[in-house]
Order: C-alpha cells, then structure tokens, then sequence
C-alpha cells in the first residue's frame, strides 16, 4: 500500500526527518510513536503531501508521488497530489469540521463537491457511516452541540466518506478529556476489524499493544526500532525505547 525510502524533510536549516524508510501493507494497522518533537506528525503530513518532503520517495497505491532524479527532487503536478491525497485522508487532533454545518453535511461535503458523486448516494452512505461511528442520532447537530469525542467521531466518519485506501490519525485523542478518549479508540478499532490500512501517531500505548501490527518508534528523524509490540513495547535492550514507555505510562 506504501513504501517510503529516504524521506527526509527541513525546515529551513532545520532537519526533521533524516532518512525514513517505511513499508506498509494493505489491511496493516501501524503506529507510530516516540517523544515529541522526534518527526512523527511530519511523516504523516509528508506522506500525505500536507509538507512539501524534501528529498526521497513515495509510492502509493501502486503510484510514485515523489523521487530523485540525481540531484534534483521530483514530486507529481499538485492536482495528482490531491487525488492521491483524497485516498489517504488525515484525521487531526483538533477535528477540523465546519462550525456551521451540520454532522451530515460536514460528512458530505467531500464526496460530492470534490469527488463530484450523486447527492442521494452520498447521503445514504453518509447516514449509514455515521450510524457505524455510533452518531446515527446527531445528524442533524452542528459541532458546537457535541461532545469532543463526538465532534472526532464525525472527523472520522468524514474520512471514511471519501472511500479511502487509507486513513492517517495524527494523535487523535491528545485534544479530549480522559472520559472521551474510549469512544474514538472503539471507533478505530472497528476500521482495523474492518481491515482498512491504518496509521496512526499517539501516545496511547496500551492501545497500540493491542491494535498494531506494527510498531514503529521514531525519535530525532529516523525509525529506531520497527517491530510488533511485543517486540517494540518489550524492547528492554533499548533504553530510548523503555524510558519512553516508562515516561509516558506514568
């Protein structure tokens, strides 16, 4: 489904990401985690071209978005990009919905202004998805009469309206209160037992030794350590790793 080599990503004189190389297979639910500031969030944002990466590649759904060609980097015309972006929605932390639409238009404003599908059809899925993510009943509420994990549940089922190979959490549940977080965490786990290709960055470490199939911990632009969580959560030969975990289960 991906494969990423040699993404590295600056800003300005500052190197962010410094050589990541990533696989991922359809169906495969992978997270990402490690101490802030390690380059986690820009990966997702570069592999959904949200950043510009600055050298390296990326192939995705059988297509190479970007690549070096000696020294120069290439990446595709913008308007593949946002195709291929549309395959690949991201999930936030802070939700992103439109204040004044409704749950369903804010689901439906996607598939039919930008993919350009039937307004019928589109509803019928989008009642359907929303009623998945256990909003079936607020449909007709606008963001400010949810509850945060509520207003992340329809972030999601917006995603999931765009019909992707993929979806990208960018911690989603760092911006809830402690009471919210098992409502989002329900809702992703149902996309992975749906076998849709997850990734996803959090410190939610029990959920991910639960969930992932892959673990991938990332600290100062580069993947330390890929593995299963068992092998990643259980990495006492590490010591970045372990006082990682330790810091973060406190």
């Amino acid at each position: 489904m991906l494969e990423v080599r040699a993404l590295k990503k600056s800003f300005g004189p500052v190197d962010v990401l410094k050589g990541i190389d990533l696989r991922v297979q359809p169906g495969e639910v992978s997270f990402f985690i490690g101490p802030s500031g390690g380059g986690k969030s820009t990966l997702l944002r570069c592999i959904n071209f949200l950043d510009m990466p600055t050298a390296g590649e990326i192939h995705f759904d059988g297509e190479r978005l970007c690549h070096h060609e000696g020294a120069d980097f290439h990446a595709r015309p913008e308007a593949r990009l946002r195709v291929a972006r549309r395959k690949m929605p991201m999930v936030f932390q802070q939700f992103n919905l439109f204040a004044h639409r409704t749950v369903l238009e804010n689901v439906i404003e996607g598939p039919i202004h930008v993919q350009r599908r039937p307004r019928d059809e589109v509803i019928g899925e989008a009642d359907e998805i929303l009623h998945q993510v256990g909003l079936g009943q607020r449909l007709d509420h606008y963001p400010d009469q949810l509850s945060g994990g509520q207003r992340q549940r329809v972030a999601i089922a917006r995603a999931l309206a765009m019909k992707p190979k993929a979806v990208l959490f960018d911690e989603p549940t760092s911006a809830l209160d402690p009471e919210l977080v098992a409502g989002v965490l329900d809702t992703i786990r149902i996309l992975a037992d749906a076998g849709l290709t997850l990734m996803i960055v959090t410190h939610e470490m029990a959920f991910a030794r639960k969930l992932a199939d892959t673990i991938h911990f990332i600290a100062d632009g580069v993947i330390l350590e890929s593995g299963t969580p068992d092998a990643i959560l259980g990495a006492a030969g590490n010591s970045r790793i372990a006082d990682f975990i330790r810091a973060v289960e406190r």
